[in-house]
């Protein structure tokens, strides 16, 4: 196996057991672990549009976040606004349901990040983030974080 080859497989796996761990700690709190992103960008940025909130979503990058945000609103987690003048101009903010759930949603996570930066320890973990950012840049999902770490350049 090719260095590269076992790097992609690696990350694969580490996605897919981190997305594991995440939907294990969620399920209690009733949300996926697309839901809880959407959640915790509104906790932390909201009011978002439907288009923002779509712009930061790397679960969902590229597509619409309608349907996600429709299971959102079936549940009172989220709460839409139309106004009059522009019908394509929603705007999202979280419930007092919302809220608390993603309040929660954000220890589960943090959970998760000690989790990872204890398997970095004594690693060069700003290296690896280096060369993903490097690898994803200008590619929709990188485009999603670089815009959520506020160095999106368009």
């Amino acid at each position: 196996m090719r260095p590269a080859e076992e790097l992609r497989y690696l990350i694969l796996a580490a996605q897919r057991e981190g997305n594991r761990i995440l939907a294990r700690r969620l399920q209690p709190l009733g949300v996926t672990p697309s839901q809880a992103e959407v959640l915790r960008l509104l906790l932390d940025r909201g009011p978002l549009t439907l288009k923002g909130l779509g712009e930061l979503l790397v679960c969902e990058s590229g597509g619409s976040p309608s349907r996600l945000v429709d299971r959102l609103h079936a549940a009172g987690l989220v709460h839409r606004e139309v106004p009059a003048h522009d019908r394509r101009q929603v705007t999202l903010t979280l419930t007092d349901a919302g809220r608390r759930v993603a309040e929660e949603v954000a220890g589960v996570e943090e959970d998760l990040h000690a989790r990872i930066e204890s398997a970095a320890q004594g690693r060069a973990l700003d290296e690896a983030t280096a060369f993903l950012r490097s690898f994803v840049a200008g590619l929709p999902s990188g485009d999603a974080v670089a815009r959520r770490r506020g160095t999106a350049s368009g």
